[in-house]
């Protein structure tokens, strides 16, 4: 037979061509059939030689992404393709540090600048040396750790206990429709009134006492953890829950094991909001709850310089709640939410 009629141009083997017995091809006809089969063909001795596929070429690098045979990937595989090289880690932190230490730099040159200048009265505009020479001073003498501590106690406990009481809340308002029809507009009520609001009754039932601080705390977080939990669980596919129920799934079990984990970045978004709130309310009820049992707060320290129209301590207490702030944001909260939006695949490349 003739081997154009065999072997078709597509380089498959032809009906008749399968059929003919093992012997029929002659040895040159058989190597110019094998030839045009082409690679992806087994040979007669049984052994294949397929092309790599994209799952075994890509296994070194990132497992379901498609790449070259030199490492390269290939298509949209790219663009989903987050760089993990210490190269990438350097960049992505040096992205992250720069630009705020560089404003921080060019706003105390600013400062420096108008104090040089404009030469004001140091009771009524200090400069920055003299700023830090009162953080020095608060230091020297204990206020300052003693200070932090003590808020920061204050600030973690009464945010984990905002947290225990907040996120059951939040799920219970989730799954009963009728009790989050006739709470949820207390709850966004609690969110919008400030907490030093609080204060004044907090003082009259608990006295000048910690108890005082921590429910000015709890009046100002667990609105905004519930509400950014309920943000994120409006936010969960509905197939999710069917899945579950489907799975033989209960209530209370969907409602931890299936769209508590799925509201995650809305839930985080309302720790974060939360903490901030409890920050902010912390820092209130010590100003306000000086003496008594209370203890020796960053409020209190920034009461007491005020009291001495000491303009240079007053300042550097406020750089010092500002910063303590923004240093748990940066290593206690952005992690978390980089991980979790990371997994999700809605955090790519350096960002």
């Amino acid at each position: 037979m003739p081997l154009e009629n065999a072997v078709p141009a597509s380089g498959s083997l032809s009906e008749d061509a399968r059929s003919l017995p093992s012997g029929s091809l002659s040895e040159d006809e058989r190597s110019e059939t094998e030839t045009k089969r082409g690679p992806l063909a087994g040979g007669r001795d049984g052994t294949s030689h397929p092309r790599q596929s994209t799952a075994s070429r890509l296994a070194p690098a990132a497992p379901g992404l498609a790449q070259r045979p030199h490492g390269e990937l290939e298509g949209l595989d790219r663009l989903q393709t987050v760089e993990i090289g210490s190269a990438s880690r350097t960049r992505e932190r040096l992205r992250a540090v720069l630009p705020p230490v560089g404003l921080l730099v060019l706003l105390l040159a600013a400062w420096q600048l108008y104090i040089v200048i404009a030469q004001p009265r140091p009771d009524k505009a200090p400069s920055p040396a003299q700023v830090l020479g009162a953080l020095g001073d608060a230091w020297q003498s204990g206020r300052l750790q003693e200070s932090v501590l003590t808020s920061l106690e204050r600030g973690g406990i009464g945010f984990v206990v905002a947290i225990a009481v907040g996120t059951p809340l939040g799920l219970l308002l989730a799954e009963w429709k009728l009790l989050r029809r006739a709470a949820g507009p207390l709850i966004s009520g609690l969110q919008v009134l400030p907490s030093v609001a609080w204060v004044p009754a907090a003082i009259i039932w608990f006295g000048l006492s910690d108890a005082t601080a921590y429910f000015v705390i709890l009046m100002g977080a667990i609105p905004s953890i519930v509400n950014g939990l309920l943000a994120g669980i409006d936010q969960v596919p509905p197939q999710l829950r069917r899945v579950g129920t489907v799975l033989g799934a209960g209530r209370l079990q969907a409602a931890t094991a299936i769209v508590l984990p799925a509201a995650l970045p809305g839930y985080l978004a309302g720790l974060k909001q939360g903490w901030a709130f409890s920050w902010r309310s912390l820092m209130a009820a010590e100003i306000i709850t000086t003496g008594g049992s209370i203890g020796f707060g960053l409020g209190t320290m920034l009461d007491q310089s005020r009291e001495l129209a000491d303009l240079p301590g007053v300042l550097a207490t406020i750089i010092l709640i500002l910063a303590i702030g923004i240093l748990i944001e940066l290593a206690l909260f952005a992690p978390i939410e980089r991980a979790v939006l990371r997994r999700r695949g809605l955090l790519l490349g350096g960002a």
